[in-house]
């Protein structure tokens, strides 16, 4: 529970009205009940207001809280981030329960932070550390010499293989894996697929042959405030490790391939696929469902539309979009000629017509 004046206060807000007013959760303006705060940060949320039961709001700048009926108001001039201050400040959590469960499997070798939570039935490794204030949830796996920082929360049924390193306030959800193995095999002699590769169509004449693994030597380093979503794969580099920079952020169902190395503040959003040995800059946001060919470069804050599959390195600042990956506004027009094709073709036709009269 918060007052009005402590939620404007932690946004650097300001606030009008009953700032002593109670608030116990936040909710959409027409399902707010008298102790919600509701978010109502456009003006075309307004008229919503009236269908619920809100005694505050939080509001756009200049908005007429007393015409709306309300009894205070919190005036915010970016909504999205006044949202993050909002839903950090009023989260529940997942109730984990403090100290470590009877039922986890820790190995004595294991050093474990000041003020650590370590849910049921979860195994920590040899020689593992986990930093201070982390909270680990039920059945996760923290294998041998991985390193976790400070503050870190994992979801439950987080694995995270043998040497990895994690920086700071890592936050990782429901089912993610790091460090697998890459997906790396060879075969004895050159296949069709290394050819196709090189014709860009022809398999050539290799016979069929089994594939030979190559195993995984490297691992995983993550820096610091990275955070990965559910059912997320971060598999081990060959040689290096895999590499994920600062602040950097992983959808659900995101795979990050072997060797690849990945900037600080980055966006890749769910179900985006990086081939291996992929070199991401900073600050570079990959929509939903791209896919990203091996040994590729993107340059720093590069934008990639959802459904994007890039097959060739992006300089610097670019925003692409389509498949094979052009620049946005070269999409847009071929989508628009695309749509016209069915016209040009009856007027093809029609004018082949003419001409043989």
């Amino acid at each position: 529970m918060f007052s009005v004046r402590e939620i404007a206060e932690a946004l650097g807000a300001e606030a009008a009205g009953a700032v002593d007013l109670i608030v116990t959760q936040a909710a959409e303006p027409q399902d707010a009940t008298p102790d919600s705060l509701a978010m109502a940060m456009s003006p075309k949320y307004a008229e919503a207001l009236s269908a619920g039961q809100a005694r505050v709001a939080l509001l756009w700048q200049g908005a007429d809280w007393q015409g709306m009926g309300l009894e205070a108001a919190i005036f915010v001039t970016r909504p999205r981030l006044a949202m993050g201050g909002v839903t950090r400040l009023l989260d529940r959590g997942q109730r984990e329960a403090a100290g470590i469960h009877p039922s986890a499997v820790i190995d004595p070798t294991a050093q474990i932070g000041a003020d650590v939570s370590i849910g049921p039935l979860t195994v920590v490794g040899p020689d593992a550390r986990i930093g201070a204030g982390s909270v680990i949830g039920a059945h996760c796996f923290i294998g041998a010499d991985v390193t976790l920082g400070a503050q870190a929360h994992l979801r439950e049924m987080v694995s995270i293989g043998a040497r990895v390193t994690i920086g700071d306030r890592f936050r990782a959800q429901p089912g993610a894996r790091v460090a697998a193995d890459g997906f790396s095999y060879v075969t004895p002699e050159t296949s069709g697929v290394e050819n196709a590769r090189k014709t860009l169509g022809d398999q050539g004449d290799a016979a069929a042959q089994s594939w030979v693994r190559i195993h995984s030597l490297g691992s995983v380093r993550i820096g610091d405030d990275v955070e990965i979503g559910a059912n997320c794969t971060i598999d081990n580099g060959t040689i290096r490790d895999t590499v994920i920079g600062n602040g950097t952020k992983l959808d659900n169902q995101v795979h990050v391939g072997h060797n690849c190395r990945i900037g600080n503040d980055c966006l890749l959003c769910g179900q985006t696929g990086i081939s291996g040995s992929v070199d991401i800059g900073n600050n570079v946001v990959l929509g939903g469902q791209c896919g990203v060919a091996d040994n590729l470069f993107i340059g720093d804050g590069v934008i990639a539309g959802g459904g994007t599959k890039i097959l060739s390195n992006v300089p610097a600042g670019r925003v692409i979009m389509g498949y094979p990956a052009v620049k946005m506004d070269t999409h847009t027009e071929i989508y628009k000629a695309q749509r016209r094709l069915p016209r040009l073709m009856r007027d093809i036709d029609a004018l082949k017509k003419a001409v043989f009269k």
